[in-house]
Parts: C-alpha cells; structure tokens; sequence
C-alpha cells in the first residue's frame, strides 16, 4: 500500500467562502483532504478539520515506529539495570574496591541506554547524524562552562583507579584530617571525630602532599614523674594499664620509655595503638588509669618547683623593694 509522500496545497476551490484546502498526495495520484485553512494577512492558521482517512494513514504511518520507539527505550533501560547488576556482582567476587566497581558498572549502564537511545530514534525515522553534531557543538561550550567540574570528574577518575587511599582509612590532607566515609566521582567525604563531614572536591587532592594514617593510628601521650621515681615500676604500671585497656591494640606493640628530662621532672612517652574508630576516646581512658595506678603506687607526679636564694650582703630593704 502506497503511503503519502509530500504534503502540497491543491488549487483555491471556487465553494464561495475564502480560504484554501490542503491535502495529501502519494504516488499513485490520490489525494487526500486535510480540510479548509482559512488565511488572514497571508499567514496560515492551524487545520480545522482532519480527515479520518488522512489520520488513519498518520496512524498507520507513525504508530508502529513510535510503539517500536518505547519498546526499545524499555528494554534498554531493564538491560541496563540487570547488566549492571550482573557485573557489579563479578567484580564483588574480584574483591576490587567499591568506587572502581561503581564507576565501571555507571559507565556500562550509559553504555546500554546510549545505544538503545540511538535504536529508538532510528525506528521514529529522525536522522541522528544532526543531533551528533549538534551534541558536539553543545559540548565544547559546556565544557567550556563546566570547567572545575570536568576537573573533579577526571580526578575522581583518576584517584579511583590510582587508589592513594581506600574506604575507612584516615587521611591528612589540605589542612583537614578525618576518616574517608566517601570517595565519588566528584567529591571526597571525611568524617571528623564531632560527626561532622568535610567534602573536598576531588581536583584539589590530585597532586597534593597527603598524609594516609590507614586503619590504625598511633597515639602520642606523656606523663611527667618526680625526680627519684622508681622509673621501671612506672613503665611496669604504664604498659599494666595498656594490656588492661580493651581500646589498645596488642599488635603493632605501643611505645614506652623515657621522652626527655626536665627541670624538676622526668618525662615519660607512651604511645599506644588504636583503630581509628577508637582513636578519639582512648586518650582519655589512659590517663584516668594512670592517676588511678600512680596514686596507688605512691608514685608523685611532677609539680612545677621554684628555687629562691638569697645572696649574703644584701641588706633586707633592697631584698623587699625587688620582691615589689
């Protein structure tokens, strides 16, 4: 069956009211009428009336390729999904990190829907090679405008792959420190000690000098004893109050012994190691045993001392003017 081909304005018809009729030709010669289009001021409106045989063959023209449109969008979308699924559990198995395996599912998924897009354009007869071009054009302008954010696309990219640090570790950098809760295309999350989350755009960490603690961090703490301390009973009570303590790690083994010498004190270094959940409130927990054990022991801790002499030949009205 010969569908129409061109839409041409037949001939002004002599029906006594103004205006002119439109219609549809194929090939064969048959025309079919779109109705009466009356003009004003040379400009056409809109048809009035339709034809129910020149939207039967509309319908009949433009159906099948539309419903075959949406079926090809859904099935793109449903085949995404699974396959997105399907290999994100393969690369589950392959125990690679979760920001590499979200990132390669995203881009499969784009991948599928892409091409089903370009399936359903086809079966609607447009002509994508415009709109590609059109899409070219568009992007260099938005890549133009989009700047810092291509750049933190690339560098989340980059750092994905790269991994300089991975989910949980905890990290210095650009004079902010916490525990990596987040790493995105766009941005990484650490979490502070006070709940707090700090995002940091993940173009300003590529290059930077950053400092990775890990899973674990080592706490650095001092304790100051008199002079005439008994110094290995307080490193015994010291590492006692560690081995007791269910927040310090017995592997990698903490650091005990003498820091410096002071005036008037002897400064003793502990450093003990936690995870970084533990971190925050281990400090506290050693240092309340410590008191506790030290106070018990009769071991004195160091007190800020003064020596005032006073030189002979100094008579007492010049001692009492410099203590003024």
């Amino acid at each position: 069956m010969n569908y129409p081909r061109t839409f041409q304005p037949l001939s002004q018809l002599n029906l006594g009211k103004k205006g002119s009729f439109y219609s549809f030709s194929n090939r064969g010669g048959n025309h079919y009428h779109l109705g009466r289009m009356n003009s004003t001021n040379s400009t056409q409106r809109m048809l009035e009336k339709i034809d129910p045989e020149v939207a039967l063959e509309l319908t009949k023209r433009y159906l099948p390729g539309l419903l075959a449109a949406i079926v090809v969008l859904v099935i793109a979308f449903s085949l995404a999904h699974f396959l997105g699924k399907l290999l994100g559990k393969a690369l589950e198995r392959q125990k690679l990190e979760p920001p590499a395996r979200n990132l390669i599912v995203r881009i499969l998924r784009l991948l599928v829907i892409g091409f089903g897009l370009i399936l359903a354009l086809d079966n609607l007869g447009l002509s994508i090679t415009p709109l590609v071009a059109g899409i070219g054009v568009a992007g260099v302008g938005i890549g133009f405008a989009m700047q810092g954010v291509l750049a933190n696309l690339i560098s989340g990219i980059f750092l994905t792959l790269s991994k300089p640090f991975r989910m949980g570790d905890y990290v210095e950098l650009l004079g902010v420190e916490g525990q990596v809760v987040g790493i995105e295309l766009f941005a990484t999350h650490l979490a502070q000690p006070d709940k707090s989350k700090v995002v940091i755009p993940n173009r300003k960490i590529v290059g930077e000098i950053m400092h990775n603690y890990g899973g674990v961090r080592q706490v650095k703490m001092e304790v100051s004893v008199a002079h005439g301390t008994d110094i290995p009973l307080a490193i015994g009570l010291i590492r006692e109050v560690l081995n007791e303590n269910r927040l310090v790690l017995k592997d990698p083994t903490s650091g005990i012994g003498i820091a410096s010498l002071g005036q008037g004190c002897v400064v003793l270094t502990i450093q003990p190691w936690a995870t970084v959940e533990n971190f925050p409130g281990i400090r506290h927990e050693i240092y309340q045993s410590l008191l506790v054990r030290f106070a018990q022991a009769g071991i004195e801790m160091a007190r800020p001392q003064y020596e005032i002499r006073l030189l002979d030949g100094l008579d007492s009205s010049r001692i009492k003017s410099s203590t003024h």
